[in-house]
């Protein structure tokens, strides 16, 4: 049995598309995988409609918006891939990761910007989650215990890239 590749999914605000990425890693890849979720500036509260999401998954972890400061301490659980779901947090400067895990970008239009009536927007949060899916079952198709870092670093961006 292959060690638990963990994930670490940045957002801005570690309020939707962050949360509803570590749920579906979670659940999808349980024993597998574990994923957390944070911001560079976390907005200090989840989305209802994440949370309606991810709880609709079957994740039964509390929910939080908190600040990706807490995986870069020395003491913090090691990370094996740092995945950015916006492109905000792409463009920032994160901070040096304890491991230098792999990183990748995996753009996704922000749910919380929709505008228009309860059933737009809980439209744009089913897309954003069905696009996180899509590319979370991509990552769980991937041998990542035969895979060198480079390899998966390439992997994991090309994933960033399909729609």
């Amino acid at each position: 049995m292959s060690p638990v590749y963990r994930v670490l999914f940045l957002c801005t605000g570690n309020s939707a598309r962050s949360i509803m990425a570590e749920a579906l890693l979670n659940v999808l890849g349980y024993g597998r995988f574990e994923a957390f979720s944070a911001g560079s500036f976390p907005s200090g509260m989840v989305q209802p409609i994440a949370a309606e999401i991810a709880h609709g998954l079957g994740y039964r972890v509390p929910l939080r918006s908190k600040s990706w400061d807490e995986f870069a301490q020395a003491d913090a659980v090691p990370i094996d891939a740092v995945i950015t779901v916006c492109d905000n947090a792409a463009g920032e400067v994160c901070p040096i990761w304890p491991g230098h895990p792999v990183t990748a970008h995996w753009g996704v239009p922000d749910p919380v910007a929709a505008e228009g009536s309860e059933e737009d927007r809980r439209q744009a949060f089913q897309s954003a989650c069905a696009l996180l899916r899509q590319r979370v079952e991509r990552l769980l198709a991937l041998p990542i215990d035969r895979l060198g870092t480079a390899e998966l670093q390439r992997e994991l961006r090309a994933i960033g890239h399909a729609h």
